[in-house]
This record gives structure tokens, sequence and C-alpha cells, in this order.
């Protein structure tokens, strides 16, 4: 007889039409599981191509009809979360992070889901400099307050086509004749493929042992930032790059002035974390969700190919 599969559930899923959002609808698809995904209006174009999962309309700031949509998911997996803010529309790190955390908990209970998978970032901490880590914490601490029974993640960059970073840096690569890097470029991040953070999400609920827990997440090997572009490099098959190291006192006050001009690249919050490494030991992720890490240089090649 073969082996019997696990039985499927059905999850309810916040900021599904982002990057990561996608991949984890494709796990938790893989492992058989229906997804059901709350879509802000005018977001529905983002999920093209995902036909086969159920949609709600909603918004995490709006509590009103959160519950409704929640009605008979076994799950809730938490994902949405802004790298920098828009105050004209509402979109700040308080409101998003904490206020939209604390919603969709509440509508989760009311709702009778059983478990929450919740996403935050490596470097959250109580004493975090920046506003972005600062209001994940407050997320993590009404998550950890809540009567669900919890999974924190907090992955470094993750990678993978489409993401907010290795892709941004692949397109200077690719089209600048020289690369500007803030600072000395000796900031130590730790890139892991997308696609390993959502495998976690989709097999975490079948995993008792991973209530009540936080997994740090990244991959195996830590670069400088000046590494990673080289390895960008490689992976594109360039045979060099020519940089340029701007000074972050010298970007800090322009970003002061600019950073809510959406083009204009970095904010102040953003430099904050930028002085910061992202790094940390992942073993006990791998080794808890049955993964194999994959050495960055093979991952860009594929993510690239």
């Amino acid at each position: 007889m073969g082996k019997v599969p696990p039985p499927a559930h059905r999850f309810f899923v916040t900021g599904a039409t982002g990057f990561v959002g996608r991949a984890v609808i494709h796990a938790l698809r893989a492992e058989g599981h229906v997804v059901r995904c709350l879509v802000r209006r005018g977001s529905e174009r983002d999920l093209r191509g995902l036909e086969a999962i159920e949609r709600v309309e909603g918004d995490v700031l709006v509590r009103r009809g959160l519950e409704n949509g929640m009605a008979g998911c076994d799950a809730l997996v938490h994902l949405v979360g802004i790298i920098r803010e828009h105050p004209t529309t509402g979109a700040t790190f308080d409101r998003v992070h904490v206020e939209g955390t604390k919603n969709v908990l509440d509508a989760a209970v009311a709702a009778g889901v059983r478990r929450v998978l919740h996403m935050s970032a490596l470097g959250t901490r109580a004493d975090a400099r920046s506003r972005y880590h600062q209001t994940k914490w407050a997320a993590e601490e009404a998550v950890r307050a809540s009567s669900l029974p919890w999974t924190i993640f907090r992955p470094s960059v993750m990678y993978g086509r489409g993401d907010g970073f290795v892709s941004l840096l692949a397109g200077m690569v690719r089209r600048l004749p020289i690369v500007p890097v803030i600072g000395d470029g000796r900031q130590r991040v730790q890139p892991v493929p997308v696609e390993q953070v959502a495998e976690a999400f989709a097999r975490a609920l079948a995993l008792p042992a991973t209530v009540k827990q936080i997994y740090e997440v990244a991959g195996p090997e830590a670069v400088t930032m000046v590494e990673l572009l080289d390895l960008i490099r490689a992976a594109l098959g360039k045979r060099r790059v020519l940089r340029v190291h701007v000074p972050i006192g010298l970007v800090r006050p322009v970003a002061r002035l600019l950073h809510r001009v959406p083009s204009f690249p970095v904010t102040p919050d953003q430099l904050l974390m930028l002085e910061e490494h992202s790094t940390c030991d992942p073993t006990a992720f791998f080794r808890t969700f049955g993964l194999t890490p994959v050495p960055l240089a093979a991952g860009l090649a594929r993510m690239f190919a």
C-alpha cells in the first residue's frame, strides 16, 4: 500500500499578492492544501495564473469582514508587511505591522482558526534601531500574546524571481556601467531561496514541535554586499563589475529630504538596517523542516537561468 497523504487543510493567507505570498501559495497547493487569499480591491490582477485558490476581498487594516473571510479555515498565514512607509495612503509601519496583525489575530480567534504562522524578519528585537524592526517586534508580541498556537519565522534576505533586493542588484549589474554601493559594502547578509521559506510555512502545521517556536531563517553562507554583487555578476555571466562606494554619511541627509518620493531608492530607516548584519545560524530551521541548504552560487544560477 502507498503512503497515506496527510489531510488537506484550508489556509487563510494575507499578503498573498506579494513576492513571498505567491511562493507560499504554490507550496501550500503542492502539499494538497486549500488556499484562501485575502485580496485588497485593485490587487486581484497580482494573482493571475493562480486560479485554484479561493479569494475574499478585504484589508488587514479594516477589521470588519475579516472574521467572515476566515470562516472555515484551519490556519492563518500572516505575511503582510511593508519595507517603506507611504503615510499619504495610511500605509505606515505601525498601522500595517502592528494594527494589521492585531486585526487578523482577533478575527482568527473569533472565526475559530486553530493555528497562526507569522512572517517576521531577521533583526527583529525589542531594542532595534529601525522603525521597521521595532514594529515587527510589536507584531511578534501580539502573536505571542494571542490564544492561538503560533510559529514565527524571521528570514534574512529572500531571493527568487521577482524579489525586491537581489533582482534590483541584478538589474544594476546588467544595465549600469558603475554600480553604487552604500557604505563600505562589508555589511553581511545571508540570502535564502524564497521557495525554502515557503516550504517551511507549508510544513509547519503538520509539525506540533514548531508550536511556540521562533525560527531564524537564512541560507548557508553569509556574504558581504560586495561579495553578493560579485556572485550576481558571475551568475549573470558578466566578466567584471565596476563599483563606487557612496558614504552613508552623504546618503543620509539626502534620504531624509527625498525619502517620501516613491522613486527615491532608500529611506533613513532602510539606511539604519543597511548598517546592520543580517545573519544567523539556520541549522534549526533546516533540520526542523527537512530542508537541504542551497549554496548561494547555485541558487543564483538557477534564479537567473
